[in-house]
């Protein structure tokens, strides 16, 4: 497994009552979560726990897996192990969320995004991820988004119809096209990227990427003589200076790191 530090900070913004971000840090496993729920009523909090869970415990069980495993889902024999095992878990998340929904009247509606990160040990990032939560990858100064939004202004931006800028004051920024709400398995992106000591990779909900410019960002995670915690509260606040409409939640991993940070 790679060596790596991480630092996780949620917070509920300056805007909202309650949190409904989720979010999952598992050295051990090389596993980071996040994930942002909808619904409104605690309903998207629901969404966003059970996905984080569910995510969490299926990495867990099939930590030891091998191609020969009996899978829930159908093996996609052209992606990886680490992949396969993220991508199943995602619809198992899914279908957790549909016999919640079944169970409860008053969760109907509710989804999350989630975006998950699993390092390997063939120094690799695997992502999977739904809806816009994003992966950031920072190396020597720049950082680059690893994930695509899947949301309306998102497919804008990529069809030169909206700039970057346009997308952070959109009244649609919000309107996802994908997320894990109980509906048919969800078509799962899934980005993988060659990690190397010095790397700092950043997870995170858009309440911190549809406020603070790409540049600020990349500015914060380069993080100067901070760790990694003060690094992570430092994107928190950025994120709360520009109004803070949202929720916050932001995963720091750093390979090569000399420690786990809690």
């Amino acid at each position: 497994m790679l060596h790596m530090s991480s630092a996780a900070v949620t917070h509920t913004g300056l805007r909202r009552e309650g949190n409904e971000d989720a979010f999952r840090e598992r050295p051990d496993l090389g596993l980071y979560i996040v994930a942002d729920g909808m619904g409104g009523h605690e309903a998207g909090e629901v969404a966003s726990g059970i996905s984080a869970e569910v995510i969490e415990a299926f990495i867990s069980d099939t930590r030891d897996a091998d191609l020969n495993q009996t899978w829930p889902f159908p093996f996609e024999a052209a992606r990886s192990l680490a992949a396969n095992r993220l991508i199943a878990s995602i619809r198992l998340a899914n279908r957790k969320v549909a016999s919640a929904i079944a169970g409860n009247v008053a969760l109907k509606g509710m989804a999350t995004t989630v975006a998950a990160l699993l390092l390997s040990d063939d120094d690799k990032a695997h992502i999977a991820h739904v809806g816009d939560s994003r992966v950031y990858q920072w190396r020597e100064g720049h950082l680059r988004q690893l994930t695509h939004d899947h949301s309306w202004v998102g497919e804008q931006v990529r069809a030169g119809v909206l700039t970057n800028e346009d997308a952070q004051h959109h009244p649609w920024r919000n309107v996802v096209t994908r997320a894990i709400s109980g509906g048919d398995d969800p078509e799962v992106e899934i980005t993988e990227v060659v990690v190397e000591p010095g790397d700092r990779l950043l997870v995170c909900s858009d309440g911190l990427s549809s406020v603070v410019p790409h540049k600020d960002i990349e500015a914060i995670v380069a993080g100067g003589p901070q760790d990694l915690k003060q690094t992570a509260d430092a994107l928190v606040a950025a994120a709360n200076a520009a109004g803070g409409p949202d929720n916050i939640t932001v995963v720091l991993v750093e390979i090569g790191g000399s420690g786990d940070v809690a």
